[in-house]
């Protein structure tokens, strides 16, 4: 992009630029919402389809999990095409697919629910793959809010972002159950998809790219230090798509924190999705109850991302890496062990709170580390660590198999708490390669 005669007049390029931040903020905001509700298309219903189906506890598990594998590597290539194309125009296409996912599913059980359903599995899977698609919008709009803020600014912005729009799938395991109860599953199908594609008309009709973007396509640029004054961050892309990627993959500091991502973000996608079978399985819930209390668990760690991001502008986070950490590995630990519901469900929002607030830290850390990639980055850091909600909840269907009857269920847990617990270890090695390179852990 070459500077035009107005490249040095802030004034006239800020007339070019259309939209503000905190619109922006919004509207990713509710796009996010719309499409990460995909990771709870059918966890919530699990035990349902393991009726009607015969599904052992692995088939179970990657009925949960499928939505995550799409949504999960989907985030890698779209992720890094915010560095070219901004994040309007991927945003959308991820949106679009999952509403022709919604469509195919109400096609599906239009026809076949609940007598037909013999040998529907794989395309379930399919289509759970297809309405995953619109998890991966979470990288798109990492990149999308980052290029809206000034750097002191995004630990908020994104806690914010992720937080709220993480909401989505503990209100969808919240609802989803009940509506199916209350009007069907076409039914409760149907209004999910009415929701979604007013989600996607709104964040379509409103949305704006950040200003470099707005700016590269009239042929104009301006230096960083003055994007801020245009209503932008001071951050820009310095090259194309695979550029951000291959620029972030060469830094430790990218796998360390895929690594904790995996296990903070990837392990909310995976209890999100197991939980409804754990509660039914091990404790004999409803499938409304089973709802209620992931819903507990997955809105907990959701929310308190919102503060966590916050906080992360203000105060040290040395100690809080390892922290919650400690505070995931507690609980997982007392889960995989208890058969006592009171003390299962604490054990829950234990690891709720250590999640939700590890989220947060890991996507302040990136922009400090890789600030002239944050789209390749979150790409994959997002895509990798989310991978977690698709490769966790079938280990814990196969050791919940192998241990059998309903410990099995507890048991399943421990996978999850050996991967916390080397995770300790790579802190000390993050803290390390800071230091050396000069970066630091405020």
């Amino acid at each position: 992009m070459t500077a035009g005669p107005q490249a040095g007049d802030v004034l006239g390029l800020r007339a070019r630029v259309t939209g503000t931040r905190n619109r922006a903020l919004w509207l990713a905001t509710l796009g996010f919402f719309g499409g990460f509700a995909g990771v709870s298309v059918f966890g919530p219903l699990v035990p349902k389809f393991t009726h009607l189906l015969g599904l052992s506890p692995f088939a179970a598990g990657m009925l949960a999990a499928i939505p995550s594998l799409t949504g999960s590597l989907l985030r890698i290539p779209f992720g890094a095409a915010v560095e070219r194309a901004g994040g309007r125009k991927p945003f959308i296409a991820l949106l679009v697919v999952t509403n022709l996912g919604m469509v195919g599913l109400l096609v599906l059980l239009a026809t076949s629910y609940p007598h037909s359903m013999t040998g529907t599995y794989p395309l379930l899977l399919l289509l759970g793959a297809l309405i995953g698609c619109g998890i991966a919008t979470f990288s798109v709009g990492v990149g999308q809010v980052s290029y809206w803020f000034p750097r002191k600014n995004q630990g908020g912005a994104l806690g914010i972002y992720a937080g709220l729009g993480n909401t989505s799938p503990g209100l969808s395991s919240l609802f989803l159950p009940m509506a199916v109860g209350a009007m069907g599953m076409l039914s409760a199908y149907s209004v999910w998809f009415a929701i979604l594609l007013a989600v996607t008309l709104v964040y379509g009709f409103f949305i704006r790219d950040a200003p470099w973007f707005q700016l590269k396509r009239h042929g104009l640029t301006v230096p960083r230090d003055r994007l801020a004054e245009l209503g932008g961050g001071e951050v820009a892309p310095t090259g194309g798509a695979w550029a951000g990627l291959t620029l972030a993959a060469g830094i430790p500091a990218t796998w360390m924190l895929v690594f904790f991502y995996f296990l903070s973000f990837g392990g909310f996608l995976a209890f999100t999705s197991w939980l409804p079978t754990y509660w039914s399985s091990m404790y004999g819930s409803t499938l409304a109850q089973a709802g209620v209390l992931t819903a507990t668990f997955s809105l907990l760690s959701a929310v308190i991302r919102v503060p966590g991001g916050l906080l992360s502008d203000r105060i040290s986070i040395t100690y809080a890496l390892p922290g919650n950490f400690l505070l995931m590995l507690a609980g997982t630990v007392v889960l995989s062990f208890s058969g006592t519901f009171a003390l299962s469900l604490v054990a829950t929002l234990a690891v709720a709170a250590g999640m939700g607030l590890q989220n947060a830290i890991v996507f302040k850390l990136l922009p400090r580390y890789l600030p002239d990639a944050v789209g390749g980055a979150s790409g994959w850091i997002g895509g990798l660590g989310a991978l977690g909600g698709f490769v966790i909840p079938p280990v814990m269907g196969v050791v919940t198999g192998m241990v059998g009857g309903t410990a099995g269920y507890a048991r399943g847990f421990l996978p999850f708490a050996v991967l916390v617990a080397l995770a300790l270890p790579v802190v000390g090695l993050l803290s390390r390669w800071s230091s050396r390179n000069g970066h630091g852990l405020a």
